[in-house]
């Protein structure tokens, strides 16, 4: 979620290209080749689209908390 300069009023919603989650922050970029840009609420969304998209049908991500 984007605020506007002042802070009064939201200018436009950013969601996790992976989960859909809003994003308050600046996120976590990255481009690939088959996607360009793409923007994420967490590492772990980030490395499980980014096995997506190099063809891994079931991704394998270990979860942070272990």
């Amino acid at each position: 979620m984007r605020f506007s300069p002042n802070g009064y009023y939201i200018e436009r919603y950013v969601k996790c290209d992976c989960c859909g989650v809003l994003i308050y922050d600046e996120g976590i970029a990255l481009t690939h080749a088959r996607a360009g840009e793409l923007l994420f609420c967490s590492p772990w969304c980030r490395e499980w689209q980014v096995q997506k998209l190099d063809g891994i049908v079931s991704p394998r991500v270990e979860l942070p908390f272990r």
